[in-house]
């Protein structure tokens, strides 16, 4: 079998293999985070079986390069700005070296903040000294390894390496305490007045834990509930 052949073949194997694996502890999950509370056993009924698609296949700096253009933004936006930063490369993500030597106008017609382009530069940077690990050795890391590391790049906090960890390095036990959606789900999971305090988040965590990830994917959903509805049912 040609070599490419092959490895399109391997990717489907291990495509099918972690669907599998990935709904079995999908399951292990809902079924801890139910016995919270009766608020969480409720969420997860009306949400059902927990659809989180990770992407593995992404390395990370890659990763890295398309939370940063997440931050702060609304999907939609962010969607389009990396659909015309492809466009750029006929429809490839760009190389680190591609990335370190575009133009920063090239870049601010994608949709970048200067701020962002300063960061971009930065993560290919990275990329290119071996401080952005590659794949192999990122899986090898700990998340806080890899927080500490990452973080010393300007622009790049923690909930940009979470997102790595959660979506490319498939890390089952990461809460996002900073992340908004998580926040203002869980205002609505307690009907809370305010949002909570990143110390109170902090206990619902470790109530949540080893299963942060599903949490954080229940809590973005619930985060969808507009304020005038009353119940979880009206999701």
């Amino acid at each position: 079998m040609h070599k490419v052949q092959r490895d399109q073949a391997m990717t489907k194997n291990n495509k099918n293999n972690n669907t599998g694996n990935h709904k079995d502890r999908y399951r292990l999950a809902s079924e801890h985070l139910a016995k919270i509370d009766a608020d969480w056993a409720q969420l997860i009924i009306t949400l059902g079986m927990c659809t989180h698609l990770p992407k593995p296949e992404r390395d990370p700096y890659e990763a890295l390069v398309r939370a940063v253009a997440y931050q702060q933004l609304h999907a939609r936006a962010a969607d389009a700005i990396l659909g015309r930063l492809l466009a750029l490369y006929q429809q490839r993500f760009p190389t680190a070296e591609e990335l370190q030597s575009a133009e920063e106008e090239l870049l601010r017609s994608c949709g970048f903040s200067r701020r962002k382009i300063v960061t971009l530069k930065a993560i290919a940077e990275a990329a290119l000294s071996g401080l952005i690990p590659c794949r192999s050795l990122a899986d090898k890391m700990t998340d806080e390894e890899l927080i500490l590391r990452l973080t010393s790049l300007p622009g790049i906090g923690r909930w940009t390496v979470e997102m790595l960890l959660i979506y490319t390095l498939e890390r089952l036990d990461i809460f996002p305490l900073d992340d908004f959606g998580v926040r203002n789900g869980y205002r609505k999971l307690k009907s809370l007045k305010d949002l909570p305090s990143r110390k109170m988040l902090q206990q619902v965590g470790l109530a949540c834990s080893p299963y942060g990830t599903i949490a954080a994917w229940y809590l973005w959903r619930a985060s969808a509930l507009t304020d005038d509805k009353k119940t979880l049912e009206n999701l």
